[in-house]
């Protein structure tokens, strides 16, 4: 594996290099269309390395696989889409309650039930606010681009073991597939062994990973914990780009796929003398509510561009307390906005909110 070059790669496979930069010890996978370039790359290049891949009978197994890895403390990650991220839910509150780092990659396609290959980006609901049971999150990174897709999946694991929590890389379709050149970041010196690991020794008693508190009260007490990590990464790891912000007098809010899309819209926009601006979140748990909240003292609205029926919408929303407008711009079913699309919807609204 070549470091410290320019590639050209499609989004899945940089993030297996991001991934093994980040010094990740164990892939475990079941290939799902748009995501199984991961796995296809992760196969070839894991075991190269000297490094575990390992393809599971099923999504259910791969995340309890995860699981395993993550309480012996090694480094370690799975990829799905829409249908296996459900199916790997349970384990992810599994992996929340534990107190465990991983990093799942998702690369989002059309929905609900089987649904098909196309991108959507209606796995937001499921993968910001929780998915499976209990009151937890988990760290969601958004890219929009090949370079990003390696380089915030070489985020996420740092992350993850800082919060001991798991982390998502939050794609799409489109960003999994397309092809573009990407630097690669340098790879980490590997030192990664955790003092909570199951099995070391502490005082003379081994290490023990349980999620189950038959005393009420215990049970509230890790809750309240975690609320309580998850209000400090709030308070100070939101990651966003600003585009075009501070004269607007409309802002369109995009990720992934989408923001491409909305900062072409931006671009005509402008040249027409519109005050239109970008904020896109680069990660959405922790959710932009500072550049969102700023923006909300001078603009006339925002434009929610999302494929989806509308969940970025919701946050967006709640984030600025319904003090101005949001509307929504989206296709589904796996039809991509065009920046026509989002131009036109952008000058509707501006008339709108004069």
């Amino acid at each position: 594996m070549a470091y410290n070059k320019r590639l050209l790669l499609k989004g899945n496979e940089a993030a297996v290099y991001g991934a093994l930069l980040a010094g990740c010890d164990c892939y475990f996978g079941y290939p799902i269309t748009p995501a199984s370039e991961i796995a296809q790359a992760a196969a070839l290049l894991f075991p190269k390395l000297n490094r575990t891949f390992v393809q599971a009978e099923s999504e259910i197994g791969a995340i309890n696989m995860v699981i395993g890895c993550a309480a012996a403390g090694r480094r370690t990650m799975t990829a799905s889409s829409g249908l296996g991220i459900s199916l790997k839910q349970e384990g992810m509150s599994y992996l929340a309650a534990y107190e465990m780092p991983a990093v799942i990659v998702d690369v989002m396609r059309g929905g609900p039930g089987l649904g098909n290959i196309g991108p959507e980006q209606s796995d937001y609901f499921q993968v910001v606010k929780g998915g499976g049971h209990g009151s937890y999150r988990c760290l969601v990174f958004t890219p929009n681009s090949v370079q990003e897709m390696c380089d915030m999946t070489f985020q996420a694991f740092p992350m993850a073991e800082k919060y001991r929590m798991p982390a998502y890389v939050l794609t799409d379709g489109v960003i999994g597939q397309m092809m573009e050149s990407l630097e690669l970041p340098e790879p980490v010196k590997y030192d990664y062994d955790p003092e909570w690991k199951m099995g070391r020794r502490v005082n003379g008693e081994a290490n023990i990973i349980s999620s189950i508190y038959m005393e009420y009260n215990d049970l509230e007490a890790l809750n309240n914990r975690l609320q309580e990590k998850y209000a400090l990464i709030q308070k100070t790891e939101q990651q966003v780009e600003e585009i075009a912000v501070d004269d607007a007098e409309l802002v369109l809010v995009a990720y992934g796929i989408s923001s491409r899309v909305a900062q072409g819209a931006v671009e005509i926009l402008r040249g027409e003398g519109l005050k239109v601006g970008l904020i896109r979140p680069k990660m959405v748990f922790p959710f932009p509510q500072d550049s969102l909240k700023k923006a909300a003292e001078h603009v006339k609205g925002f434009l929610c561009c999302e494929h989806s029926a509308g969940q970025l919408i919701e946050d967006i929303r709640l984030t600025i307390e319904c003090k101005r407008p949001v509307k929504l711009c989206n296709r589904m079913g796996g039809n991509l906005l065009t920046v026509a699309d989002v131009c036109e919807a952008a000058r509707t609204m501006l008339k709108e909110v004069k």
